[in-house]
């Protein structure tokens, strides 16, 4: 069955209307008309399994025969604080961390960051890019919402965006003990909202490292070898997953 995504002011009552894009994609592509069925998720977790009754030049009014918990979100909210990587690498990243369960990315621009995006219009552009990859990805792997991409920030902004979660990690490659790191993923589920801190190219330097420590969030080792930044945090999420999935999946 066919799936859309529309926001909670979309949804009047029993009725969801659809507009934008996804009217011409019903209309013209699918060639979907009253009668047909469609999932359309209200972006907070939950698909309505809707009948169209209507459809128009500007929009199509479907309505909700039921309605299901989604089933793919993790049991706690994930927020990727990801140093901004060079050339494409954050759109491959994006795109992965939505696929594995992520709730939310923030851009971070930390001492070693390469690339400087200083012009309001260039940072629009990318957000918009950054946030329709994101959209694109959370349909495919059939998410309950879209995860936000955030505008890019100050690495101590990050931190205290950071502070208001309920646990935080930073992978550094001078960290040791990988036992604690096993650790800290079989403990993992206890928590209902976790950060994660992932250096671009060349990593954190050790006062980010310090400054991070001082905001109570734990560095840890990702093994003996080096990962480039793309990598980091996919590895990261991939652990994370397997203790933050629902059992019922």
């Amino acid at each position: 069955m066919h799936r859309f995504y529309v926001t909670k002011e979309q949804i009047h009552n029993e009725q969801i209307t659809i507009t934008g894009p996804d009217v011409n994609h019903i209309k013209n592509v699918l060639r979907m008309g009253p009668g047909d069925e469609l999932i359309i998720c209200n972006g907070q977790g939950k698909d309505c399994y809707c009948i169209i009754e209507l459809v128009s030049e500007k929009n199509i009014l479907a309505k909700i025969v039921s309605i299901q918990d989604t089933g793919t979100e993790l049991m706690a909210n994930i927020t990727l604080f990801q140093g901004l990587p060079k050339k494409d690498k954050m759109e491959l990243i994006i795109q992965k961390a939505v696929e594995l369960g992520v709730y939310e990315i923030v851009p971070v621009m930390t001492n070693r960051v390469i690339v400087k995006i200083e012009d309001d219009k260039k940072k629009k552009k990318k957000l918009e890019r950054w946030q329709a990859i994101a959209e694109s990805a959370a349909k495919q792997s059939r998410r309950g919402i879209i995860p936000k991409i955030h505008p890019i920030v100050s690495f101590e902004k990050a931190l205290q965006l950071g502070s208001s979660l309920d646990f935080g990690i930073l992978p550094y490659e001078n960290e040791k003990g990988i036992k604690y790191t096993k650790k800290v993923m079989n403990q993992i589920g206890q928590y209902k909202s976790i950060g994660v801190y992932i250096g671009p190219e060349g990593g954190f330097d050790e006062s980010e490292v310090i400054a991070a420590q001082n905001h109570g969030i734990k560095p840890i080792t990702l093994g003996r070898r080096i990962l480039r930044t793309e990598t980091a945090g996919l590895a990261v999420l991939s652990m994370m997953m397997l203790s933050l999935e629902d059992d019922a999946n």
